[in-house]
């Protein structure tokens, strides 16, 4: 017997229900922070919609395919159980899919890293009406975001995407701007763990919740509320986001080259960008972002790529990463750091009249200074230093740049011009 979903959704969820039960939207995004059950609702409404309705079939996508086992996979898996309907379902591992076996059904599971896999997906029987977008955050934007859904919203009348996501803390950061977009077919949706059954988090959920609200509120209200709270002090207000086309970069003929090292933790970061000295404008339109990528690895992917006869500038704190990648047959040189190298980096980025960067080629490099911002003190004022956090792509674009920077023709510009 089929579970009753008033007892497995979380009430902040039944209106959303019956507005997905009658078709009211088409497109529904869900916002929340830790705890909020969104995911878990859309998991039920997936497998519970498609047993309800023949002929339909779903996608799940993540913006890494290595992460759909661990994440929308298992939790699809837990809503066929919670429904008690175990029996009506096999789950396969290779590949990843789900089969609703009265009618053959599927639920299919793809990685954005993989667009072609995406382009061919078809469904045997019937059509892709629902598709799911977790952690919609992670890519890089709505353009990439159409792309997928020209491919897949076909052949049917009726579609439900769902895009599930913790906001991200700056306002600047694509998704929280998106939402702010008025679209008949669109519902927002924004759910807190404060309207879920406390028995279904556990007693030490909320210790840790109600602990981080007293010693850090504002981590509290964007980890567990959702909410919002980035500074409001943008570092860079002269970034133009857009497509930089084939034909622009075959005419680019300022080419520079930066890496900022990294490993276990942090991102190696490969930049390709041409500086247009002139109208002093920058473009952003190659990167290599990943964890956990060797030197050699490195070499190889760079290598793969366009060549280029410059030098390739390097953080210089990495002596050894540097002379390995010379014995890849790589052209690096370590960045001539000196004092304030960092702060004065910064201040010719700022300088320039635009930094434009593509999001599809380089969503990691446009997310790191879209939502680079001014940290606050205690007082609530704005920290006269740069923060040291989530800028792999910009020190990597700064080492890059390291020999067009001078004192002459650049206008500094301070918090006070920038009105903050």
């Amino acid at each position: 017997m089929m579970s009753r979903l008033t007892d497995i959704i979380a009430p902040s969820f039944y209106g959303l229900h019956n507005d997905i039960k009658c078709n009211k939207y088409t497109h529904y995004w869900l916002k929340g922070g830790r705890g909020s059950t969104k995911s878990s609702f859309i998991s039920i409404e997936l497998i519970f919609g498609i047993m309800k309705n023949p002929g339909t079939n779903a996608v799940a996508i993540r913006k890494i395919g290595m992460y759909l086992k661990d994440s929308v996979y298992e939790q699809l898996t837990w809503a066929i159980d919670i429904l008690g309907v175990t029996n009506l379902w096999s789950a396969k591992l290779s590949p990843l899919e789900l089969i609703y076996l009265p009618t053959g059904q599927k639920i299919l599971f793809r990685g954005a890293d993989k667009p072609k896999k995406i382009k061919s997906t078809k469904a045997r029987k019937g059509y892709i009406r629902y598709i799911w977008y977790e952690e919609v955050d992670e890519f890089g934007g709505m353009e990439e975001i159409r792309t997928i859904n020209q491919s897949l919203m076909r052949g049917g009348e009726k579609f439900d995407v769902f895009y599930s996501y913790n906001p991200p803390q700056s306002q600047r950061n694509w998704v929280n701007e998106e939402v702010l977009n008025d679209r008949d077919d669109r519902m927002v949706h924004h759910s807190t763990y404060l309207t879920v059954p406390q028995k279904w988090l556990g007693e030490q959920f909320i210790i840790e919740a109600e602990h981080l609200q007293k010693t850090k509120p504002s981590c509290y209200e964007h980890e567990y509320l959702g909410v919002v709270t980035g500074t409001g002090g943008e570092v860079f207000d002269n970034l133009d986001i857009r497509t930089i086309t084939n034909s622009e970069i075959d005419v680019f003929d300022t080419i520079r080259l930066g890496i900022d090292f990294g490993y276990s933790v942090d991102p190696f970061v490969y930049i390709v960008c041409h500086y247009d000295k002139k109208h002093k404008r920058l473009y952003i339109f190659d990167e290599i972002y990943k964890v956990g990528l060797s030197n050699k690895a490195a070499a190889d992917m760079i290598c793969k790529r366009k060549k280029y006869q410059n030098y390739i500038i390097c953080d210089s704190a990495e002596p050894k990463s540097i002379a390995e990648l010379r014995r890849y047959d790589l052209k690096v040189c370590g960045a001539k750091k000196g004092p304030d190298s960092i702060e004065y980096g910064i201040k010719f980025l700022q300088s320039l009249e635009a930094i434009i960067i593509d999001p599809v080629r380089c969503p990691n490099t446009k997310k790191e200074f879209y939502e680079y911002e001014y940290e606050r003190d205690n007082k609530g004022e704005f920290k006269a230093c740069y923060p040291d956090k989530n800028n792999h792509c910009i020190d990597a674009v700064r080492y890059a740049l390291e020999n067009d920077m001078s004192n002459r023709g650049i206008e500094i510009r301070s918090r006070k011009e920038l009105g903050i």
